[in-house]
């Protein structure tokens, strides 16, 4: 099992995203997801956030919400605890990431960009200001097989 942060940072009606595509054997190549990464040692979500997005973005946050908790349940890959934040204050420049392409892309074009099925869940939360909450996808595959909201099935194929 391993911790990860994902954040959508947030600005003018965008979010940054950033498109896997440099790195080899990546379970989301070519994909389009939020920044992040996993924990090391001794961090809070908190750390992990702020370490990761720097390292990734050049950015330090200075306004953020941690706003739930994403299980993640694969036949292919390792159980996966993701602590999801939102974030709309910022300083510094966006710096070259070498794991993708970073690209700030207006909220409403979100669903014609690749995605996991389950990150569209996440973020249609985030837009509404659900509060804090815990969600479960368990995919085989790139498959959505089963999302579970705050203990309520909202998808089972």
């Amino acid at each position: 099992m391993i911790n990860t942060t994902l954040c959508y940072i947030e600005k003018d009606g965008k979010y940054l995203m950033l498109h896997r595509i440099k790195k080899k054997n990546d379970l989301n190549h070519d994909k389009w997801i939020g920044v992040g990464g996993k924990f090391i040692d001794k961090e809070s979500p908190e750390d992990c956030l702020i370490r990761e997005t720097l390292e990734e973005t050049g950015l330090t946050l200075t306004d953020y919400e941690y706003r739930g908790i994403v299980t993640f349940i694969s036949d292919m890959y390792e159980t996966e605890y993701m602590h999801l934040f939102k974030a709309t204050g910022f300083s510094g420049q966006i710096k070259e990431c070498d794991e993708g392409v970073l690209e700030w892309i207006e909220k409403d074009k979100l669903r014609s960009i690749p995605q996991w099925e389950g990150d569209k869940i996440f973020l249609d939360l985030l837009d509404k200001d659900v509060p804090f909450f815990s969600l479960k996808l368990q995919y085989e595959g790139d498959l959505l097989r089963l999302a579970v909201l705050n203990g309520k099935v909202l998808i089972k194929r």
